[in-house]
């Protein structure tokens, strides 16, 4: 720790920010990495256990999506099965904007990981030209050099170099992650838009279609009554 410490300090004013920067950067590896396995390693009993109960009880289905609110499967699985009897449309309608609610939570961390990809190497670079500089300063043309000039030439060299590998290493970092995350949200989204429709067919097959139908359907006791009568009458 005390050789990492001194590494900080050697690589001169630019080194704080970077250290933000990496600390902001781990911050936010770890907490996408808890939302994540929370989901993913959950996300496959709800559906399965909505989706059963659905078949046979709505609101049961709506009871077991409301328990697993923390997650985002489960509130992405309740807003349409909350609504009161509504239409294949209306039932399609809240489950995409349930999707899009969560999708904007998935990224959630992005622009900071971006930003640090683009901001982590220019301070790298920042740091690189500073020390040259102080370099340059500390060298006397035409020799009579001191070993105290050597010593901050070298000093500023070495602040070159460790706000270059600095900046490298915080920015590839960030850039795994990133794309780590890019590619989660991909898959979940290609899961909930089938999950979502599967969920949309239980309801229209089991639940909308048949009742519709029986209420379109035409009251045929009532139509051979009335023929009846007719015959009767002539």
């Amino acid at each position: 720790m005390s050789n990492l410490f001194e590494t900080i300090v050697k690589g001169g004013p630019t080194m704080i920010p970077m250290v933000g920067l990496s600390i902001a950067t781990i911050a936010c590896g770890l907490e996408r990495s808890w939302f994540w396995f929370r989901l993913m390693s959950q996300e496959e009993r709800v559906v399965h256990d909505v989706m059963e109960a659905a078949r046979f009880d709505l609101s049961k289905a709506a009871e077991i999506a409301s328990q697993a609110q923390d997650l985002a499967i489960g509130r992405f699985l309740l807003a349409p099965l909350k609504l009161k009897q509504p239409t294949p449309e209306t039932f399609r309608l809240a489950l995409e904007a349930a999707a899009d609610r969560e999708f904007v939570q998935m990224r959630k961390g992005d622009k900071l990981l971006e930003s640090v990809v683009g901001i982590a190497p220019l301070l790298g670079l920042l740091g690189t030209v500073t020390g040259l500089i102080a370099t340059f300063a500390s060298l006397k043309i035409g020799g009579g050099g001191t070993s105290a000039d050597t010593t901050k030439a070298a000093a500023g060299i070495g602040e070159a170099l460790i706000t270059t590998a600095a900046g490298m290493i915080v920015a590839i970092i960030s850039l795994s992650i990133f794309r780590v995350m890019v590619t989660l949200q991909s898959r979940q989204i290609d899961y909930f838009s089938s999950v979502g429709s599967d969920l949309e067919l239980i309801y229209r097959e089991i639940w909308y279609e048949p009742t519709f139908h029986h209420m379109t359907q035409p009251n045929h006791g009532d139509y051979s009554t009335a023929s009846n009568v007719r015959l009767l009458d002539s």
